[in-house]
């Protein structure tokens, strides 16, 4: 198990008191994150819950995909679908 702590932005900051969650996992890609994490979830707002499955989970470098790894240090941010012109 390790330690993964994720920032949260936009609508998801106010799901969480202090806009971050962490927690040790097994999780070893983005996709078992992303389901681990709904299950921790249950207590966000509809709303909030409702953007999990559509939002971006990145490293300080990039975004990632559902298949790849979490990244060594653990620290992720959590982006959710966003619109504007």
């Amino acid at each position: 198990m390790r330690e993964i702590e994720i920032q949260l932005f936009g609508a998801l900051r106010e799901a969480e008191p202090g806009a971050r969650i962490a927690f040790e996992t097994d999780a070893a890609t983005v996709a078992q994150l992303r389901t681990e994490l709904l299950a921790r979830v249950a207590a966000w707002p509809d709303a909030a819950r409702a953007l999990l499955p559509r939002s971006a989970f990145a490293n300080s470098t990039s975004v990632l995909r559902d298949a790849e790894a979490l990244p060594d240090d653990g620290r992720l941010a959590l982006l959710p679908p966003v619109s504007g012109g």
